[in-house]
């Protein structure tokens, strides 16, 4: 089995989000904006993707 793999770009500013939400994008790593990074493509990490979706940009690599 391959470990698949998101590419993750953030795409808006996390000033003035909810407290959950910043987690969320602390959870997947450390970002900057309009900044990439690369996660392994787990349920946990779906789960946050899908709950900041409207800060994100998601690719698979």
């Amino acid at each position: 089995m391959a470990n698949k793999q998101l590419q993750v770009t953030q795409i808006k500013s996390i000033n003035r989000r909810l407290k959950k939400h910043k987690m969320c994008l602390e959870g997947l790593g450390k970002f900057k904006l309009n900044k990439t990074i690369v996660v392994n493509d787990t349920p946990e990490n779906r789960g946050m993707i899908n709950k900041i979706s409207y800060l994100l940009k998601v690719e698979e690599v």
